[in-house]
């Protein structure tokens, strides 16, 4: 079987050069093209060196029409806008979108499903670690085991990181609400500031902490009368993220057009 070629999109990034790595090192996938933004010092380099490989012969684009010229995937690690305008090219072609891009709108989580809707084969996660992703499962089951127990999410990442609380602390906060029954944004507190007052009971909480090159530490906090319940997931590696990704590229290349996650893409039930 032919291998898939894929589109990496953002290749001058932290991300886009350990998803570089983790296509070139998977059997069955092969880099298509990489490409960035206008401007970004990545553009005319070979995407194999930025990502500290051998050269791969396949130079960083900053033409989208360009890059995914031949290409019948796309893996993509960006930014909410363009996550979204990639989502419709993808439709238009046909092509898989492995999305992995955080902090999306409601609207811009209904343009993908639309996208996904017309055509594309998208997996959306806000995070392809098989870490995390049975850490929701046992989430969704504590929460539904322990009712009375307050829930807290804290979360800590580097500091260039732009959206808050991140994609995963949404995701976990999304596990709990649904072992609970309830909608998680009527049931949650994301800022706590000045004089707050007593807990809400049936609420999930929120804490953001940014520093340092911290890859990602998630903790969700179940605390009780006389004891407390945490899970805990450290990131050390981007790799585990690309890993994830380019699983989920191959895994999409058979299904039919839609919107999947990564518990579709393991196989896991909720």
């Amino acid at each position: 079987m032919a291998d898939l070629k894929v589109a990496i999109a953002g290749a001058g990034g932290r991300m886009g050069a350990a998803i570089i790595r983790a296509v070139g090192a998977t059997e069955g996938l092969i880099v298509q093209s990489a490409f960035d933004r206008i401007g970004s010092p990545a553009i005319s380099k070979d995407a194999g060196s930025l990502a500290g490989l051998e050269p791969l012969g396949v130079t960083v684009l900053d033409h989208v029409e360009a890059a995914l010229a031949g290409a019948q995937a796309i893996i993509d690690f960006t930014a909410p806008a363009a996550s979204v305008a990639l989502a419709r090219k993808a439709a238009e072609r046909g092509l898989v979108h492995v999305i992995g891009t955080t902090g999306c709108s409601d609207e811009d989580e209904a343009a993908i499903k639309a996208a996904a809707r017309a055509g594309a084969r998208i997996v959306k996660a806000g995070n392809y670690s098989l870490g995390i992703n049975v850490l929701l499962g046992l989430v969704r089951q504590a929460a539904a085991a322990l009712p009375g127990y307050d829930i807290e999410i804290v979360e800590m990442h580097h500091n260039q990181k732009v959206d808050a609380p991140s994609g995963t602390a949404l995701m976990l906060g999304e596990a709990a609400a649904e072992g609970r029954g309830v909608d998680l944004a009527s049931h949650s507190v994301r800022v706590r500031d000045g004089h707050t007052g007593a807990r809400e009971t049936g609420i999930i909480g929120f804490a953001t902490l940014r520093g340092g090159t911290v890859v990602g530490d998630h903790t969700v906090i179940f605390a009780g009368e006389k004891e407390r319940i945490e899970f805990t997931h450290r990131a050390e590696d981007r790799a585990m993220f690309a890993n994830g990704a380019v699983r989920a590229a191959l895994w999409a290349k058979d299904q039919r057009p839609g919107l999947y996650n990564m518990a579709d893409v393991l196989g896991f039930t909720k």
